[in-house]
């Protein structure tokens, strides 16, 4: 990491408003620096954090150096009414058996007719949970049994509502589980190993469908009621533990924990392998989503919503233990570079070469063109003479005069530059090569005092602003590998093996990709089933999914190897299981 060098400039991020005291409080930690706008230029930043989503204009003018904590159109994921028609849709394409972990939703008022039509029809789903679609941290949300409650003035989805939660200790709970986009395109999927738990604060009862304290599990709405300070049995105080406390209980119960990790697990990536076509591929962007789960009292899970810019607030311990080491984990998967810490010098660099011990040979970029020459008081700068060729090609850069007489051509930069020319005596053309000194802290070969007779400085066009220059980087996701199968505390979920990850290299194909989640999931669910082996901790063979990949099981504190997990039939049968 390059905020880890020694002798390195620290990276530097930028906090639009509203965002995360804690990322401000971890980004300081680690040695980097708060971007501050009236001292540094318009792009001296690495880091660009925002709770809202950014403009087009941001990402179609990012920088290498850059990144950018949202991918463009995520609301196809988030927006809840968008997320409905997209597991409909998956749904009819490839069965409930893989897509049956969404509730029955309807969004209203567009397929209120057809609502009213299950309503009448189904009486098992007696009780239905209503949504804004657009609203978060649990305003708009109310609970009904009779649709003459049924009233709202916005568009809604509603749901049937889960009557059957597992609880602890009398409380319903959900799990805000933590994922990491870090491409689309290939779609590449990381989840983190820690989590919250977050309870209602009341006991669950049915017989008061209108106590959101009882119904609802979010803490902006917990925090609010008269029991969030009391020490509630098991639960204790607030309303939140860490995934590690729930790893715990579960191990206390007779359930098998392994198959539970790998049904969530499976529940992200097929959730979000329909949105992979409608969000666009874009250079250097994360992004950071809140899959919120319930699971049902025969340890079923079921996905809630999908949110966009998870709350990273800290008011409890728990958030601490989770909060600071999520966002710490987040940074590492930016993949930084130690280049990257010098932002614009060290890209810029980069356009050098060396030829020898002392020489000094640019590479050229875009430039501009000047066809007069402005005459004022002689200025003196160090200079180098280098011969060039005179066909300026796309990646030119600095101004050049194409006229012989005007060999006192202006340089401008929105810092002092040293400036050559160069004599071509085929053409007898003067061109004027732009070198930030600072920036490349080289000593010419030749170095001469040029003292031009009448040379004045041009104001510069981007004050306040970086200069920008012509980058030639592949727009695609720069790290085009086999992603790591774990950075910190985040597990690689997808892709999990050679086939699923070249299914999605380009265009994902979305059936070979669907095909392997199945694949897997059976492979697993027979393994898992053999209780005599779980018991017994045989030892675990499993050429059935083995390949370079060697991913990784998502849930428990300590993931096996999925390849480790796994039995092929033969095998099952070789044990006689």
């Amino acid at each position: 990491m390059a905020e880890q060098g020694y002798g390195f400039p620290p990276l530097v991020f930028r906090l639009h408003g509203g965002a995360p005291q804690v990322v401000r409080e971890v980004l300081l930690e680690r040695g980097w620096e708060e971007f501050d706008e009236e001292v540094q230029q318009e792009g001296d930043w690495n880091l660009y954090w925002r709770t809202s989503g950014f403009r087009n204009s941001d990402y179609e003018n990012i920088l290498p150096w850059q990144r950018l904590n949202h991918h463009p159109k995520v609301t196809h994921v988030t927006r809840k009414d968008y997320l409905v028609r997209h597991l409909r849709r998956m749904k009819c394409a490839f069965g409930a058996t893989l897509y049956g972990f969404s509730p029955s939703t309807f969004i209203l008022p567009n397929e209120y007719t057809k609502f009213l039509g299950v309503y009448t029809k189904n009486h098992s789903s007696r009780y239905w949970i209503c949504k804004p679609v657009d609203l978060s941290r649990g305003r708009g949300i109310f609970l009904f049994e009779d649709i003459k409650d049924l009233v709202y003035d916005s568009s809604v989805i509603v749901q049937r509502y889960i009557s059957n939660p597992l609880l602890i200790s009398g409380y319903k709970f959900d799990l805000r589980i933590y994922v990491c986009v870090k491409s689309f395109s290939p779609l590449v999927i990381y989840m983190h190993q820690e989590g919250l738990v977050r309870f209602a604060t009341e006991k669950y009862t049915l017989a008061s469908l209108h106590n959101l304290y009882s119904h609802l599990t979010n803490t902006s709405i917990n925090r609010f009621g008269l029991c969030y300070a009391m020490d509630k049995e098991r639960v204790g105080k607030g309303c939140k533990w860490t995934l590690s406390q729930f790893r715990c209980f579960l191990h206390k119960q007779d359930v098998n924990e392994l198959l539970l990790w790998h049904k969530i697990s499976n529940i992200v990536t097929l959730t979000l392998l329909k949105a992979v076509p409608c969000i666009p591929s874009s250079p250097n962007c994360l992004e950071l989503l809140g899959f919120d789960i319930l699971i049902d009292s025969s340890y079923k899970p079921w996905l809630l919503e999908v949110n966009h810019s998870p709350a990273l607030s800290v008011d409890c311990a728990a958030d601490v233990t989770v909060k600071k080491g999520l966002i710490g984990d987040f940074i590492d998967l930016l993949n930084y570079r130690t280049i990257d810490s010098f932002r614009q010098k060290g890209h810029l660099r980069k356009k050098y070469t060396r030829s020898g011990s002392k020489d000094l040979q640019p590479k050229v970029f875009q430039g501009i063109l000047l066809s007069k020459t402005l005459h004022a008081t002689p200025i003196r700068k160090r200079s180098w003479t280098r011969p060039i060729s005179t066909s300026l090609g796309s990646r030119d850069i600095g101004l050049c005069s194409v006229n012989a007489s005007a060999r006192n051509s202006t340089v401008y930069a929105n810092r002092p530059v040293s400036k050559s020319k160069s004599y071509d005596k085929s053409t007898e053309k003067v061109i004027a090569v732009e070198v930030e000194s600072d920036d490349l802290n080289l000593r010419p070969k030749n170095s001469t005092r040029n003292t031009p007779s009448s040379v004045c400085k041009l104001p510069s066009l981007y004050e306040n602003k970086l200069k920008s220059p012509t980058f030639a980087w592949d727009c695609r996701t720069p790290d085009r590998g086999v992603p790591a199968c774990r950075v910190g505390d985040f597990i690689l979920t997808f892709p999990f093996n050679e086939a699923t990850w070249k299914a999605s290299r380009e265009k994902v194909d979305v059936k070979v990709v669907v095909n392997e989640v199945q694949k897997l999931t059976n492979r697993l669910a027979s393994s898992f089933n053999a209780n005599e082996r779980m018991k017994t901790g045989s030892s675990r063979t499993g050429g059935a999914v083995r390949d370079k990949f060697e991913a990784l099981l998502w849930g428990p504190k300590d993931p096996p190897l999925l390849s480790e997990c796994c039995f092929s039939g033969s095998e099952l049968k070789s044990k006689g299981i």
